[in-house]
């Protein structure tokens, strides 16, 4: 039974990062349409004053009498359509320049026109898309919540179990992470007090502490959220799903990252797990986990429904099995 929960919850966070990743590009796609409206706005405005000025030259020969233009009254007096105007002064060579600017014009903003116009038909096409993806992915993981319940209370004692030692667990893996970043921070106090005061303060070696990864001061920040439930489609203190967490955690340092654990692979560099800094992101399950590395092996993250922030190993036999690798956010 127990096997079964713990499917499903791997089940559950695929389907909630999928419902995110619905959110990234829906949010795109949105600030798309926004933009080509614009665009349109100004495209018929522009194409529309170009047409006055076409209409008005065109006025000006016809009353005219052609007398100064016999060639672009004959066109006008035989076009039956816009196109033909446009197709028909083309080909005259006694256009003057002014004339042919005002040609240019017209086709010029009647093309940007019709561009954005397919574009934002494109848009809206691709924002529906994404939003019956986006449905149905949440109702894909209502789903599963229903199913996970009954599981869950079929077994409560077990769990309850479970659930005490995994508190005891997690006091001591807190423990053991505040003291390491403890000793982190003091190295780097001490670090910058042997730049100031020069190389009489190094080691009788004359060996000096590396400095820390660029974003270690995250583990810190993570450390401050344990024990804050699991949400699904969380990105706030009221509760993170995985990459709601990881996203959240480094938008404290000024850092932008997206709300899906397969986008977020893509920022940053690679970094072989042999090399593991705090605060590089750590990946499972075909992209669809990601945790906060924080150093001595484990990592914080956000798990899965009816869980909570917490600390894991990447010695632990899922994660082992499921590790895909790692990314080191850089400025």
């Amino acid at each position: 039974m127990l096997g079964e929960i713990h499917q499903l919850d791997v089940q559950l966070e695929k389907s909630a990062e999928a419902y995110d990743l619905a959110n990234v590009k829906l949010a795109h796609i949105q600030a798309q349409i926004r933009t080509n409206r614009f665009e349109l706005h100004v495209a018929r405005h522009n194409y529309k004053r170009a047409q006055q000025l076409l209409a008005a030259r065109l006025r000006e020969i016809y009353v005219s009498g052609g007398q100064s233009d016999n060639s672009t009254l004959e066109i006008l007096l035989g076009s039956r359509s816009l196109d033909d105007v446009l197709n028909s002064l083309d080909a005259v060579n006694r256009v003057s320049s002014a004339d042919t600017s005002i040609l240019h014009q017209v086709r010029t903003f009647r093309t940007d026109t019709r561009r954005t116009s397919a574009l934002l038909k494109t848009a809206n096409t691709a924002q529906r898309q994404v939003v019956a993806e986006r449905a149905a992915e949440k109702a894909s993981v209502e789903r599963s919540l229903v199913e996970r319940q009954r599981l869950v209370a079929s077994i409560k004692g077990e769990i309850a179990r479970l659930q005490a030692e995994e508190l005891a667990r997690q006091a001591r893996l807190q423990r053991e992470a505040a003291a390491r970043l403890a000793a982190q921070q003091a190295q780097e106090r001490e670090a910058i007090q042997r730049t100031v005061i020069g190389p009489s303060a190094l080691t009788p070696e004359g060996v000096g502490v590396a400095p820390p990864s660029q974003y270690g001061g995250v583990v810190g920040v993570a450390m401050q959220y344990l024990g804050t439930p699991y949400v699904w489609g969380g990105g706030s203190p009221g509760g993170f799903d995985c990459s709601g967490f990881v996203m959240y955690v480094y938008s404290q340092m000024g850092v932008s990252l997206p709300h899906n654990a397969a986008a977020q692979f893509s920022y940053g560099v690679p970094v072989s797990q042999d090399q593991l800094e705090p605060g590089d992101l750590v990946f499972f399950d075909g992209l669809g986990h990601v945790g906060i590395y924080i150093g001595g092996g484990q990592f914080i993250h956000s798990p899965h429904t009816g869980d909570v922030v917490k600390i894991s190993s990447l010695g632990e036999s899922w994660y082992s099995a499921t590790y895909v690798g790692a990314r080191r956010i850089v400025p």
